[in-house]
């Protein structure tokens, strides 16, 4: 098993396949697993690098407070340490605000950005009870109920649900507690203008809560595209197909 011992105390992380690299990022409770799809069908063109944030999946437990400029610092040692000079920072949900984390603080280590049904910021009722409510759970470490919901809510087959259950419950509660208190709070909305990067964003159709937070990125980040799936929220996994060929045509354009 594949770990950086000198982040926290280890990092896990899976690389598959060769080509440009792709990093994906996880939200809270959930892990690398949650990109199953993209690990197998992308490797085939690709460098597809996935990771456990600190305290989530394989990762150990981190001492140090979850925060999201930890987040993006550890991917930037992951990236040194796989000897990569630059890389496509791909994150889903929450894990798409660490994208731009990443982009504002270590641009020179990037070729743009994917952001997957993701935000700049939280600021509407549904989103943030349904955080407040996780975060809730996480503090009285109801992790099981927790890891229920979240990955029936993202698994589309009884096998895929039960990897992400399986994988979630190896999560430090102490850690996916501040991951969540993190993304309850951050908002970068006022730095999108400095993101000079190429960015796709991609989002469901029916995912209509998330629809503010599509047209916040797309008015405001200099170079991006909005590109819309039929589905819900879960892309990486309800919606595979199509997200992969999204990704692979647009990391096709940019190295044109």
């Amino acid at each position: 098993m594949p770990m950086l011992p000198d982040v926290g105390n280890g990092l896990y992380y899976n690389v598959k396949g060769k080509g440009i690299p792709l990093v994906f990022i996880h939200p809270p409770l959930l892990t690398s697993a949650n990109f199953k799809y993209q690990v197998e069908e992308l490797s085939r063109k690709y460098k597809v690098i996935t990771f456990d944030i600190r305290g989530h999946g394989r990762s150990a437990f981190s001492q140090e407070p979850i925060t999201y400029q930890m987040i993006a610092n550890d991917m930037k040692l992951l990236l040194d340490h796989l000897e990569i000079d630059k890389a496509f920072i791909c994150g889903y949900s929450t894990g798409g605000s660490i994208v731009l984390e990443f982009l504002l603080n270590h641009k020179e280590r990037a070729i743009g950005g994917i952001i997957i049904s993701g935000m700049s910021e939280i600021r509407d009722f549904y989103n943030e009870k349904r955080l407040i409510i996780a975060r809730l759970l996480s503090k009285i470490k109801a992790k099981k109920l927790l890891g229920l919901a979240i990955s029936f809510g993202n698994a589309n087959t009884f096998e895929i649900f039960k990897m992400m259950y399986q994988e979630s419950l190896k999560g430090d509660m102490r850690n996916i507690k501040q991951y969540y208190n993190c993304s309850l709070h951050y908002n970068c909305t006022h730095q999108l203008l400095s993101i000079d990067l190429p960015i796709l964003l991609a989002f469901g159709s029916k995912d209509k809560a998330f629809h503010r937070y599509a047209k916040i990125l797309h008015e405001k980040l200099p170079q991006n595209e909005l590109r819309v799936i039929h589905a819900k929220h879960q892309l990486p996994t309800k919606a595979a197909k199509e997200l992969n060929q999204m990704i692979h045509d647009f990391v096709v354009k940019i190295q044109q």
